[in-house]
C-alpha cells in the first residue's frame, strides 16, 4: 500500500487497564437478548419491510424466544408509528414480551414516541445522542457540556412523560458511537443521565454501549466495557448492554469478550442484518453458547424456518457459508473431511452416551433441524469415504471398505467430467451403471438349483446348478456341481465358459432402505492378470444376488482398458 495513503490512518488507542480480569473469565450463562431486527435491521434494507412483513418478523422473534424487541422508531416515519399501533391495538404483544422504541433527544420526537405507546402495558424507551469526538466536532459542532445538556434534557422530558402514562416505562440510554468517545466522558454523560432517571437495583436502567462503528480489535472493546463497569457509580442499578456492528468483521468476538468483561445484555439482529456490514449476529452468538453446553434461551431448533422468514421479510439471501445456518455449513467436499465425519458419526451411533464429538462438525445438525443426508456433498475433490457415506445414508448400501477406492475413482471421473457437484441420485445412477446394470459381456438369462445335498456325517454340502448365460452375444447353457450354488456356478463358468478367475471376497446384507425384502451381495474376483474387481448384485433371492454380483465383477474385468 502506498505510504502516503497510509498516512491518512491512525491506530486505535488501547485502554490502560493492566489488571484487566476478563481474559480469565468464561461465559457461563446467556445474556438478556434484545432483537433490533425491526428497527436497526429494517432501516438498513434497500426496501424496508411492509406492515405485514414487520408483523411476520415480530411473530418469528417471539417464537424464537426474544423477550425484548426493539420494534421501531415511531417518531421517525408514519409506517413505524402505524406498526406500533398495530401491535398495541391488536393486542399482539405477549405478556412476557417488552417492546422497545428508539428516540433522539428532541422534544417533538419524544412526545410522539409516548403517543405511540398509549395503551401499552410495558415498554423500554431508548434515548440516544451522539457523543464521539468526531460527531461532536464535525456533525454537531458542540462541546462536551452542550452534548451532556442535550442528553439530560431528553432524559428529563422522558421521565416527565413517563409520569403521565399508565404504561410501565423502563429507561435505556445509548451514548452513540461509544467506541469513538473518550471513556471518562462516556462515563460522565451516562452518570448524568442516571442522575435524572434515578434507577435502583430493583428497577435498573439500561446503559447501552454501542460499537456503532467497529474501530478496534475485540479485546479493546472488552477493555472498554470492563473499565466502564468498574468505574460506573451505582453499578448495581444499571444493566450494561452491548450493541456491536461488524465493520471489522469481528462483532461476534467483540461481543463475547465484552460479556466476559461484565456486560449483561446484547442487542443485535438475526444473521447480522444492519447498516454497512451489519449488526452482531444473534444466531451465531446463541449457537456458540449452545455448543458449550449453555442454554442460550433462544430456540433455533428449526433453523430453516428462521432463514425462510428472514429472507422473505428482508429480501436478503443468506450466504451459503454463514455460521450454523448456511446451506453448505454441514457439508464436506474434501475426501479426508468426509472420511473423518463418516467415522465420527459411526462412533456416535455405536455409543449413544458419548457427548457430541464428530470431526469438523462443532454442532449436531439435528439440533438445528438439519438432516445428516446433506452433510457430505460430492464433487471432484471428494474422496472414497464421502461416496460410501452417501451410498449408506441415502440408499442403504454398506459397501465393503475394500470396495471404496474403486467406486470412489468411478465417481470422481464422473464429477470431473461434469465439473459440478453430484447429487445423491447421480451417485446412485453411477453405481447402478457401473455395477448393477453392467451386462455388456455377461448377462444372466436363467438360473436354477437342481439339487442340494448335505452330508451331515462329513459336514459337507453340494449343489447342482444350471444356467442360461449370454456371453458376448452368444447364448450358452451351463451346468455344474459344486460345494454350493455359487461355487457350482463358478465351476461352470470356468469349465464351460472358458473363464479364468478366483473368487476373493464375499459380503452380503439386507438393504436398509427401500424394499426390506431385497438383499445386496458384493463379490471381488481376481482375474488372470491378478487384478481385483468388485461387483454387486441385488435380488429378493440371496443366491441370485450373489450370481449377479459375480457377473458384475466379471463384466467390470472384461471392460478394463486394453482388453
Amino acid at each position: 500500500m502506498d505510504a502516503e495513503v497510509l498516512k491518512k490512518y491512525r491506530p486505535y488507542q488501547p485502554v490502560d487497564l493492566p489488571d484487566r480480569t476478563w481474559p480469565s473469565n468464561v461465559i457461563k450463562k446467556s445474556p438478556v437478548w434484545c432483537s433490533v431486527d425491526l428497527r436497526d435491521g429494517n432501516q438498513a434494507l434497500i426496501q424496508p419491510m411492509s406492515l405485514e412483513e414487520k408483523l411476520e418478523m415480530f411473530q418469528l422473534l417471539i417464537n424464537i424466544g426474544f423477550k425484548e424487541i426493539e420494534v421501531g422508531f415511531p417518531s421517525a416515519s408514519q409506517i413505524e408509528y402505524d406498526f406500533m399501533r398495530l401491535l398495541i391495538d391488536g393486542n399482539r404483544i405477549p405478556g412476557d414480551v417488552v417492546i422497545q422504541t428508539l428516540t433522539q433527544s428532541r422534544e417533538s420526537l419524544i412526545k410522539k414516541t409516548f403517543a405511540s405507546l398509549k395503551g401499552c402495558k410495558e415498554a423500554i424507551v431508548h434515548l440516544y445522542n451522539s457523543t464521539s469526538t468526531l460527531q461532536r466536532n464535525v456533525v454537531f459542532k458542540k462541546g462536551r457540556k452542550e452534548i451532556i445538556e442535550l442528553g439530560v434534557a431528553g432524559a428529563k422530558l422522558i421521565r416527565q412523560e413517563a409520569a403521565k402514562t399508565d404504561t410501565r416505562i423502563r429507561y435505556e440510554y445509548s451514548p452513540e458511537s461509544f467506541t469513538g468517545t473518550e471513556l471518562p466522558y462516556a462515563l460522565e454523560i451516562c452518570e448524568a443521565i442516571m442522575d435524572v432517571w434515578e434507577p435502583t437495583p430493583d428497577n435498573p436502567m439500561i446503559i447501552n454501549l454501542p460499537a456503532t462503528v467497529e474501530m478496534s480489535t475485540p479485546n479493546i472493546y472488552a477493555d472498554q466495557i470492563e473499565w466502564f463497569c468498574r468505574n460506573l457509580k451505582n453499578r448495581d442499578a444499571a444493566l450494561i448492554s452491548l450493541h456491536a456492528h461488524n465493520d471489522r468483521g469481528t462483532a461476534v468476538a467483540a461481543t463475547e469478550l465484552a460479556l466476559m468483561a461484565g456486560a449483561d445484555r446484547v442487542e443485535g439482529t438475526l444473521f447480522a442484518n444492519g447498516e454497512r456490514t451489519g449488526n452482531v449476529d444473534l444466531v451465531t452468538l446463541a449457537l456458540n453458547m449452545f455448543t458449550q453446553g449453555i442454554d442460550p434461551g433462544l430456540d433455533f431448533s428449526n433453523i430453516n424456518k428462521v432463514i425462510n422468514v428472514t429472507e422473505r421479510c428482508t429480501k436478503i439471501k443468506l450466504h451459503p457459508r454463514h455460521p450454523y445456518a448456511g446451506e453448505l455449513v454441514y457439508t464436506a467436499f474434501s475426501g479426508s473431511h468426509q472420511d473423518a465425519i463418516n467415522k465420527g458419526m459411526a462412533a456416535i451411533e455405536d455409543n449413544e452416551e458419548t457427548g457430541w464429538a464428530v470431526p469438523y462438525l462443532p454442532i449436531d445438525p439435528r439440533d438445528v433441524g438439519r438432516t445428516y443426508e446433506s452433510i457430505i456433498r460430492i464433487n471432484s475433490q471428494s474422496g472414497k469415504g464421502g461416496v460410501a457415506y452417501i451410498m449408506d445414508r441415502e440408499f442403504g448400501y454398506k459397501l465393503p471398505k475394500e470396495m471404496h477406492p474403486g467406486f470412489g475413482r468411478v465417481v470422481q471421473e464422473v464429477a470431473d467430467a461434469c465439473g459440478d457437484e453430484l447429487s445423491p441420485e447421480m451417485i446412485m445412477h453411477t453405481f447402478e451403471k457401473e455395477y448393477l446394470f453392467n451386462s455388456n459381456g455377461f448377462a444372466l438369462k436363467a438360473f436354477n438349483v437342481l439339487k442340494r445335498h448335505i452330508d451331515s456325517a462329513e459336514e459337507l454340502s453340494s449343489a447342482e446348478v444350471e444356467a442360461v448365460l449370454k456371453i458376448h452375444g452368444q447364448e450358452k447353457n451351463l451346468h455344474a456341481v459344486g460345494n454350493g450354488p455359487l461355487d457350482a456356478f463358478c465351476k461352470a463358468l470356468r469349465e464351460m465358459g472358458g473363464l479364468s478367475f478366483t473368487l476373493h471376497a464375499y459380503h452380503e446384507h439386507a438393504l436398509t432402505k427401500g424394499s426390506s425384502s431385497k438383499a445386496v451381495t458384493y463379490i471381488e474376483i481376481i482375474d488372470e492378470d491378478e487384478e481385483g474387481w468388485w461387483g454387486a448384485g441385488v435380488d429378493t433371492d440371496i443366491i441370485i444376488s450373489s450370481i449377479k454380483a459375480l457377473l458384475s465383477a466379471l463384466n467390470r474385468a472384461d471392460n478394463k482398458p486394453g482388453k
